[in-house]
Formats: C-alpha cells, sequence, structure tokens
C-alpha cells in the first residue's frame, strides 16, 4: 500500500474529525478530596460534617493531610500546586505573594480582619536585654520570609524606627529567613537570634507561651496594615481544580461554617477532639480555641470588591515601605480582581452567604 495512501486517509480522517459535532466531556468523578489536618477540619470530621457536606457533591472520602514533622511554613502551598491538597489556608500576604511568583491559584474564602494578638514579637523570657521593640536595634531576627511571621513585625519595627534588613536596604534589625519553625524556636530558646515572630495560637508557639519560655516585646499596631490587610486568613486553590468542581468547594466552605459554629458553642468538647486528632495536650487545644490570638475560627470577609480592595492596599503599603519581595514581582489591579473568585462571595452562584 503506498505512502500516498497513507497521507490521503489521514487527511480524510482528520476532516472528518474537524466536520463532526464537538461533545463536551463530563467531568471526572473526584473519588475523594484530600484536604489540610487542622484543628477545625478534625473536628469536622470527627462529627461528620465533612462527609454530609462532600457526600453532597457525589465526594465519598474525604482526607485529612497532615503537614509533615518538617514544619515548613509554607508548605501547604507546594502541596497545593502539586495536588496533594484541594484547598489551602494562609495568611493573605503569602497568598498573594505565591500567586505573585505565578501560582495559578484563586482566592475562595477570606477573613474578617485580624487584630494585634495574631503575630506578636516574641523574645526568651530570660533575655533581660530585650523587653520593647526598641531593644532589638542591632540584634537578630528570624523568621519564614512569605509569612505573617515577616509582614507582622516588618510593620511594627517599621513603627518603632527600628525596620528590619531586607535585599534592599540595611534596618536597623539584623534579619535571617529560616522556614523551619522547629529550627526558628531552637535558634530563639539557645540565643543563637534574639527575636522572631508567631502566631501563638500555632502548636508549637502555644507550648513555648504557655510554658512561659517566651514574652511578648511588641504587637502589631492596632489599626494597621497587618491587622486590617494582610494579617487576614485566606483559602485558595488551583484556578484548574475551582473551575471544574465549584460544588467541591462550595462543599469545604459549607463545612468550614459549620465547624467553626459547632466548636463555639462546644468548646470543651471540641478541644479534646482537637487535641487527640493533631496530637497535642488538651490545654493547648483549649487555647487555640479561647485566645485573642486564634485565628482558625474567624468570620469571613462576605464582599469581593472590599476583599479586592483590601489586597490592593496592602501590597501598595508593603512596596512603597521597601517590601523585596512585592517590589520586585506585585500583582497589577487586574490580576488582583481576578485573584479573588466572587463565585464563592456574597451574591456569587457558589457562596455560603447567600
Amino acid at each position: 500500500m503506498s505512502h500516498a495512501f497513507f497521507r490521503w486517509a489521514s487527511a480524510a480522517l482528520l476532516a472528518a474529525a474537524v466536520a463532526a459535532p464537538v461533545v463536551a466531556e463530563a467531568k471526572e468523578p473526584l473519588p475523594f478530596i484530600n484536604l489540610q489536618l487542622r484543628p477545625w477540619t478534625v473536628v469536622a470530621q470527627e462529627r461528620g460534617i465533612l462527609k454530609e457536606e462532600f457526600d453532597k457533591v457525589g465526594i465519598p472520602q474525604v482526607n485529612l493531610i497532615a503537614s509533615g514533622t518538617a514544619e515548613l511554613v509554607g508548605a501547604e502551598s507546594a502541596a497545593l500546586n502539586k495536588g496533594a491538597i484541594a484547598i489551602a489556608q494562609r495568611m493573605v500576604y503569602p497568598a498573594t505573594v505565591h500567586r505573585a511568583n505565578g501560582l495559578d491559584a484563586v482566592i475562595v474564602w477570606l477573613s474578617e480582619p485580624s487584630d494585634k494578638y495574631r503575630t506578636p514579637i516574641l523574645a526568651r523570657a530570660s533575655n533581660n536585654e530585650v523587653n520593647e521593640l526598641k531593644d532589638l536595634e542591632g540584634k537578630k531576627f528570624a523568621s519564614s520570609r512569605i509569612s505573617c511571621y515577616f509582614t507582622s513585625p516588618f510593620e511594627a519595627l517599621n513603627k518603632a524606627g527600628v525596620p528590619l534588613d531586607s535585599r534592599l536596604k540595611q534596618g536597623k534589625v539584623r534579619y535571617q529567613s529560616i522556614d523551619n519553625t522547629a529550627a526558628t524556636n531552637a535558634a530563639l530558646l539557645s540565643g543563637a537570634i534574639d527575636a522572631t515572630a508567631a502566631h501563638l495560637a500555632t502548636n508549637n508557639a502555644a507550648a513555648l507561651w504557655l510554658s512561659g519560655e517566651v514574652k511578648v516585646v511588641g504587637r502589631s499596631p492596632d489599626d494597621g496594615v497587618y491587622v486590617n490587610g494582610a494579617g487576614r486568613v485566606s483559602y485558595f486553590a488551583m484556578r484548574e481544580f475551582v473551575d471544574e468542581y465549584p460544588e467541591a468547594v462550595k462543599a469545604f466552605l459549607t463545612a468550614h461554617e459549620r465547624a467553626k459554629k459547632w466548636i463555639s458553642e462546644n468548646i470543651d468538647e471540641a478541644s479534646q477532639i482537637i487535641a487527640e486528632g493533631t496530637r497535642v495536650p488538651v490545654e493547648i487545644a483549649k487555647f487555640q480555641i479561647t485566645d485573642p490570638s486564634t485565628y482558625e475560627f474567624m468570620k469571613g470577609e462576605t464582599n469581593a470588591t472590599s476583599a479586592r480592595e483590601n489586597i490592593k492596599r496592602f501590597q501598595a503599603w508593603y512596596v512603597e515601605n521597601g517590601d523585596d519581595i512585592l517590589t520586585e514581582r506585585q500583582l497589577t489591579a487586574a490580576q488582583i480582581d481576578d485573584f479573588v473568585d466572587a463565585r464563592f462571595f456574597a451574591g456569587g452562584e457558589y457562596s455560603v452567604y447567600n
């Protein structure tokens, strides 16, 4: 059989394929969904809330994935990008930086404003040389760079007149980026660094605080850019997943609201569930629910436009004040508008606020 025949046959098949009507492919059903293991998801799993909500959208299995023993701040964004988890929680500043760095994700939930208790600056309790922010001049501060552990002290130290170092400009406080929280805590307690910042409601920071090993030497300004903007909690997911499975995202957000309500009404029982599910002492689990520094159980920002304006404002402030990452890679107004998926805010097709 000749080569000419094969060329003709191939051309005929291609023409037939082009001429045939296009049939939309049905999306592949999800046999399971992987979510982060967090205090509220542990409760939602134990109480059957996750199963109830995901059963409604045809997802029969929900797996809770722990971050791992390395405790790397920001590991969930890598897990999201690789498909290991479907939806990630980060404060909105690091979520914005990840988007600026090319992660094709969208925000599906944003919290109300934060508060000054969320991310205090901590020093070793026995360090008599550091009792307030000005005492850190010339001393060493370490934290994860793309996190609230940078954005909160960045603003607080600027206001105190002792700014952190950056790649663009030397400040009055030496800065070192460490993404491993266990390594940061060890450095602080050993005296290798003089201060850090942390969410007190996280397991490791709560343990340090409740044991009396650290003290608070400074906090975010009450009405500052971190409290009002960068310190808000966000949930975000890869755009492709959200577009293909918006019902799954709504199921997640509905479970989130239901679990928060149950926890607030059943603190003692919730503390027991969280302690067992996250392997912490009950007193730490209860602290995570009741302390003003908690961030797992915040109310949501219902308005998509307000959410977008919030990101634009805090990005502009950090750029103006020398944030070395956002100065080099910042989102345009159009990119920020696209980053917040209005379908999951009030008035949207998949909103839990309607």
